[in-house]
C-alpha cells in the first residue's frame, strides 16, 4: 500500500512478552509486563499482537487496549533521569515508536502503519499501577510517571496487518476535538473533553467514565 506523503513517524521496535512473572502485588499474581522486542513482521489482531498476552485482563488488553505504543524520546529522556538503559519494552509497551509524540496524540487519531494495511486508533493513556512500581525498582515511580503525564497511549485495531521494525507510521487523521491522551490524564481543558464525550463514537468505557469525572471535576485515581 503506497502512501501520498512522508510518514509522520517510525517503529523502532515491537515487543511481545518474554517472560511471565511475579507482579510482587496482591491484586494480580503474574505480569506480562517484560515485553522484549522480537525480529520480523508480527501480526496484530483485534486483541493484540501475535505471541503476546496479559496477566491482568481487567485493566489491561481487550478491544481498546491491543496495542500500547510508548515513544523513544520519553524514553532517552527517563533513562538520561535515571541513569539507567530503557531499552524496548521496558515500558510493557508493544511498539517503542519514534518522531511521534505518543501522548500527545489526539484521542480518535488513526495510524496507518507500514505497508501491510495495519490501522490503529489511539483510544486513551496509560495508567500507572502497582505493577509498574515494583517492575521499574525506582523510588516513587508510579507517582513519578503519572506527574510526568507522558503515558503513552493505548490503541485499538481498526484494520488486521502486520508490524516490524522500521515501519513507517502515517498519521491518516485527527479528529476535530483535539483532546489529547496527555489531556485527558491530566484533566486540563474539561470543556474540550465534553467536547470529545459528544462528538467521539465508541470510547472505551475506561476512557468515558474517566472522561465524565474530569468534566465533573473529580479526581481520578491513580493507583500509588
Amino acid at each position: 500500500m503506497s502512501h501520498p506523503n512522508p510518514p509522520t513517524g517510525r517503529v523502532e521496535a515491537v515487543c511481545v512478552v518474554h517472560t511471565v512473572r511475579d507482579s510482587g502485588t496482591r491484586r494480580v499474581p503474574h505480569t506480562a509486563i517484560d515485553k522484549r522486542p522480537v525480529a520480523g513482521p508480527v501480526q496484530v489482531r483485534p486483541l493484540g499482537l501475535t505471541g503476546d498476552r496479559q496477566c491482568d485482563t481487567a485493566h489491561h488488553g481487550g478491544r481498546h487496549k491491543a496495542v500500547y505504543a510508548y515513544a523513544e524520546d520519553e524514553a532517552r529522556r527517563w533513562a538520561d533521569e535515571l541513569g539507567r538503559e530503557l531499552p524496548a519494552g521496558w515500558f510493557g509497551e508493544n511498539l517503542r515508536v519514534n518522531k511521534i509524540a505518543t501522548s500527545d496524540a489526539v484521542i480518535g487519531e488513526r495510524w496507518r502503519i507500514g505497508a501491510g494495511g495495519l490501522l490503529l486508533e489511539v483510544t486513551g493513556p496509560r495508567t500507572p499501577c502497582g505493577t509498574f512500581g515494583v517492575w521499574a525498582q525506582e523510588p516513587g515511580w508510579v507517582r513519578r510517571f503519572a506527574a510526568r503525564g507522558d503515558t503513552g497511549a493505548y490503541l485499538k485495531v481498526l484494520a488486521e496487518g502486520p508490524v516490524e521494525a522500521g515501519d513507517g507510521i502515517f498519521v491518516v487523521h485527527v479528529p476535530e476535538h483535539g483532546v489529547t491522551v496527555r489531556d485527558l490524564f491530566t484533566g486540563r481543558d474539561p470543556a474540550r473533553i465534553a467536547e470529545m464525550l459528544a462528538q467521539q463514537d465508541d470510547l472505551s468505557p475506561s476512557v468515558a467514565d474517566k472522561a465524565r469525572r474530569r468534566v465533573a471535576g473529580r479526581e481520578v485515581q491513580v493507583e500509588y
